[in-house]
């Protein structure tokens, strides 16, 4: 068996901890995730240490961290699922408009809707046929649905992506403007 001091696991900890963070780093894309990860990796290595060869600390200790960062992962609290927020719906035909006015519906109003149309008709797949049919073929997403052979949740995530890109490029041109 080989065992440590504090100190020299001090000297462990403060030798490899860059490394331990970076790997945890590029598994959960969060710096505060990855440093709690960082910590449980030292200190699950801290109570089996003497289980390992001095040569092949370096290994062992990324290895804990991977596996550290999988299991945090796969946990529930990782993977549960967020039901969307009202923003991440298509607007109800009919619906009333709130104080600030949609970007598409502002370019409609000042523009015209000859350009609304291009913007539209110009989108890439699989977002302009579904825009098409929505808004200017004035389908609902059922029928969009239906027509496209898709599922209704698919329609609506994919109707509300082609909003998002069209205010984007309506943002985008107003600052050219």
């Amino acid at each position: 068996m080989w065992e440590l001091t504090n100190g020299e696991f001090t000297e462990l900890m403060q030798q490899y901890q860059r490394l331990i963070y970076t790997v945890c780093l590029q598994f959960v894309h969060d710096p505060h995730t990855a440093e709690d990860l960082t910590q449980d990796t030292f200190l699950s290595a801290f109570s089996a240490i003497d289980r390992c060869e001095p040569q092949y600390y370096k290994a062992w200790l990324v290895r804990v961290a991977a596996n550290k960062c999988k299991d945090h992962l796969k946990s529930s609290w990782v993977r549960r699922v967020e039901a969307p927020g009202d923003d991440a719906l298509p607007e109800p035909r009919g619906a009333p408009t709130g104080d600030a006015q949609d970007p598409i519906e502002q370019l409609t109003d000042q523009a015209g809707a000859a350009e609304v149309e291009t913007m539209v008709r110009t989108l890439r797949e699989p977002y302009g046929r579904i825009a098409v049919l929505y808004f200017l073929e004035h389908k609902t997403t059922a029928e969009i649905a239906a027509a496209v052979g898709r599922p209704p949740a698919t329609v609506n995530n994919q109707l509300w992506r082609a909003k998002n890109i069209l205010r984007q490029q309506i943002i985008e041109r107003r600052q050219k403007e």
